[in-house]
């Protein structure tokens, strides 16, 4: 049951405070050719907003190669989908073990490829 109202939940976070749907999420995924999406930090809680930025943890396909310039092409794509500042972390890139542990106590999946 948890389950199933995380999901509920998801929904109502991707409609209401990000004005996206899931379908236009995993388009952007899928051409970004990241394997998994997740929310974390204040999106997720009820100290989200107008002027909160959405933190958001993805990880990439393995042959994936992405250059500087791409990156920032995609976070202002999110940016300018959601209408408000977005903070793109890779999962692998983070080296920090305490802020990887912290991100993934609260982090939820919205996306994962098939």
């Amino acid at each position: 049951m948890l389950r199933e109202q995380q999901k509920v939940n998801l929904k109502v976070i991707l409609a209401e405070r990000l004005k996206i749907s899931y379908s236009e999420i995993a388009e952007f995924c899928q051409r970004w050719n990241i394997t998994e999406l997740a929310l974390f930090g204040s999106v997720l809680q009820e100290d989200f907003y107008p002027n909160s930025d959405v933190d958001i943890l993805v990880v990439y396909e393995p042959y994936c190669q992405l250059t500087l310039s791409k990156l920032l092409h995609m976070q202002e794509e999110l940016e300018t989908k959601f209408g408000r500042a977005v903070d793109l972390v890779e999962k692998a890139m983070i080296k920090n073990p305490y802020r990887l542990s912290n991100i993934l106590k609260t982090y939820q999946v919205i996306y994962a490829k098939q």
